[in-house]
């Protein structure tokens, strides 16, 4: 029978091991280094908060999400895997949380129900696992490689690829940024210039992006 929000808040409140933590054998293992990753289990339940993000996972899987990020990046052993993060944080983004930080505010019950766990990590948890991911420096490498396979599924697209400019301003004054022209203000301030280049489908299938300190060419020759 499926759950109600009003009884799996319940339930988590009364979890043994912290709000929501109600895996307790699975963490249990975790902590002892009996389990290298929690697997995931979908029991029913009604209004799921965000659970339309669910409906993307299709898509997220068939553009390679998960297909080579076991050979690019590693997590120490525990409850939470590498797969588990990859999922969360694509979730966040299409839920519009901007930052790690807004997970705090949301039931972390419910957003374990669309990982197919008890809960999510906390934020701290969450953090550390991106900080141990940035440092193996592999996110360059990863994305090429899913660029290469995007265009050689596409290469009559490959050729035309479409090129969108985002100027932010930079407000601070430790830093010396060239001078870029800010429309809406119609003036030239320091500010730094993001080239998100796209795939010409009708999703803009983005490839690869490059900021104005970097060089356009050489990345693009590289995902090439």
């Amino acid at each position: 029978m499926a759950s109600t929000k009003s009884e799996r808040a319940e339930a988590d409140c009364a979890a043994p091991m912290g709000r929501g933590a109600t895996a307790t054998i699975e963490r249990l293992a975790a902590s002892l280094g009996g389990l290298d990753e929690a697997a995931p289990r979908f029991d029913p339940a009604l209004d799921v908060s965000k659970g339309g993000v669910l409906l993307a996972l299709p898509a997220l899987l068939a553009c390679g999400l998960l297909r080579h990020s076991g050979k690019y990046f590693r997590l120490p052993a525990g409850f939470y895997g590498l797969k588990t993060i990859f999922l969360l944080l694509a979730f966040m983004a299409l839920a519009r949380l901007k930052s790690i930080e807004a997970l705090r505010y949301y039931a972390p019950g419910e957003w374990g129900k669309l990982l197919g766990l008890d809960r999510a990590p906390e934020v701290r948890t969450l953090r550390v696992k991106v900080k141990t991911l940035a440092d193996q420096n592999q996110a360059f490498s990863w994305s090429s490689e899913l660029c290469k396979e995007w265009m050689a599924e596409a290469p009559q697209e490959a050729a035309v690829l479409y090129v969108d400019g985002h100027v932010r301003v930079y407000y601070g004054n430790t830093k010396q940024l060239p001078k870029h022209y800010i429309a809406r203000e119609r003036l030239c301030l320091s500010a730094t210039a993001d080239y998100w280049v796209n795939a010409m489908d009708h999703g803009r299938q983005a490839l690869f992006s490059a900021s104005s300190g970097e060089s356009v060419g050489v990345e693009s020759s590289a995902v090439v």
